[in-house]
C-alpha cells in the first residue's frame, strides 16, 4: 500500500511562485507513473504534468508548459511541482497520484488508472 501526502500549497497573487511537494509511504517498485492533478471548482479534474520512471519522462498540460517544472527526488520518494509565472487561472486544488509497476506509457493515461491519490493542496492565486 502506497500513501501520498502533498503539501506547498498557498495564495499568492499572480506572477508569484510556489513549490507543492508530494512524499510516498511505501514502494511503486522501479516503473512507475507520478502525476499531479488540479480541480477547479465547477471543472473536471485535469493533468497538469507528469512523471514517467522508464527514462524519466516528463510531460505538461499545455496551460503550463514553461511555467511548471515536475521533479522527484528518489532518495526522498518525493515528487515537487515547481509552478512559477502563476495566473489566477492556475486557482484549484493540486492533487497527486500514482501508478506503481506500470510498464506503459504514462502520458495521457487516465486518471481512473491511478491507484493512489493523496488528499490535495489548496492553491489560490489572486489577481
Amino acid at each position: 500500500q502506497v500513501h501520498l501526502v502533498e503539501s506547498g500549497g498557498g495564495s499568492v497573487q499572480a506572477g508569484g511562485s510556489l513549490r507543492l511537494s508530494c512524499a510516498a509511504s511505501g514502494s511503486l517498485g522501479t516503473r512507475y507513473c507520478w502525476t499531479w492533478f488540479r480541480q477547479a471548482p465547477g471543472k473536471e479534474r485535469e493533468g497538469v504534468a507528469t512523471f514517467g520512471s522508464a527514462g524519466s519522462v516528463q510531460n505538461y498540460a499545455d496551460s503550463v508548459k514553461g511555467r511548471f517544472t515536475i521533479s522527484i527526488d528518489n532518495a526522498k520518494n518525493t515528487l515537487y511541482l515547481q509552478m512559477n509565472s502563476l495566473e489566477p487561472e492556475d486557482t484549484a486544488m493540486y492533487y497527486c497520484a500514482a501508478r506503481g509497476w506500470y510498464l506503459g506509457v504514462c502520458s495521457g493515461l487516465p486518471r481512473h488508472d491511478y491507484a493512489y491519490w493523496g488528499q490535495g493542496t489548496q492553491v489560490t492565486v489572486s489577481s
